[in-house]
């Protein structure tokens, strides 16, 4: 494509797999992190760091976020602070991930960037009793029931905001339980790790049970870098396809496949087990995603390489 594309939150595991698709798509990569952590880069490239332009800095400084807008065509925001995070500082939370959103959006409308993709997350809903039917549609009421989901509700509607004030168009993706190398951290990483323990032949105990969205982190990056491609006429936010499943079911394939034997609580988390993904299907037009066994194994013989 030869674009040169502006990853925020570039070394999270969400953005680690968007810059490996970007460069195999031949696109140049600009990293902004405020951490210079780059393990997660080396997990999923075989131990190699990707040949991208790596710029440390703070969302929080509109400054910084606009000299690095300046020098991209297409901007994919990952850059956030997740749920604990947010809850054991609400105030950094807040700046993060309201105020560092606000910053990109300003610095995209001075730079002239028509269009960006931002993360938002399936914490924007309430819990399965908050609504009628299982599944819940795109268009339901949010309500959510952690700070980092209220900040992910703001960012949304600020999009819409800068929609009407400005004619910015952007998208907002709302992933669920994201699986897969490089996911080590946040409140639903736990399967992850017990995939890696396994991976090592260890055993592992989830500590929640209950029913969640298992999407595989690769298929996630995709759909932001998609997204990222598709200017629209609005501001929409879409919840992306997954696999729901309890987690006991999850962990039993990851058992079928090592042997290891894997354990989980029995309460559910404070999310929708489900959120309905047909308006993002209908928009994208062609999407598929990994099996779910083929994802659990490739992110054995990933892992597998690190013992």
């Amino acid at each position: 494509m030869g674009e040169r594309y502006l990853v925020t939150g570039a070394n999270g595991c969400i953005g680690a797999w968007t810059v490996k698709l970007l460069l195999a798509d031949d696109c140049d990569v600009i990293s902004f992190d405020l951490g210079a952590d780059e393990h997660r880069h080396r997990l999923i490239n075989s131990g190699q760091l990707p040949d991208i332009e790596w710029c440390q800095g703070d969302i929080t400084d509109p400054r910084a976020v606009e000299e690095v807008v300046g020098r991209c065509d297409r901007i994919i925001h990952l850059a956030a602070l997740q749920v604990p995070f947010c809850r054991a500082d609400p105030s950094r939370g807040a700046e993060v991930n309201v105020k560092g959103t606000v910053n990109v959006f300003e610095a995209a409308l001075a730079h002239d960037v028509p269009h960006l993709v931002q993360a938002s997350s399936i914490a924007v809903y309430g819990a399965n009793n908050d609504y009628p039917n299982p599944t819940v549609p795109a268009d339901a009421p949010r309500l959510p029931r952690t700070l980092y989901g209220v900040y992910k509700t703001a960012c949304e509607d600020l999009a819409r905001i800068y929609w009407w004030d400005h004619e910015l168009s952007s998208i907002a993706l709302r992933p669920h339980t994201v699986h897969g190398p490089g996911r080590d951290q946040g409140m639903t990483s736990q399967p992850t790790v017990a995939v890696e323990r396994a991976a090592r032949g260890e055993s592992f105990t989830v500590e929640y049970g209950g029913s969640l969205g298992f999407q595989y982190a690769p298929d996630i990056a995709r759909a932001f870098i998609e997204a990222s491609r598709q200017p629209t006429q609005a501001a929409p936010a879409f919840n992306l396809p997954a696999d729901t499943m309890q987690v006991r079911s999850f962990l039993d394939l990851v058992t079928d496949i090592t042997g290891i034997e894997l354990f989980c609580g029995d309460d559910g988390l404070d999310l929708v087990d489900e959120g309905a993904a047909d308006t993002w299907i209908e928009w994208i037009k062609e999407w598929s995603t990994t099996p779910l066994v083929d994802a659990i194994r490739e992110s054995i013989d990933i892992f597998a390489t690190q013992n």
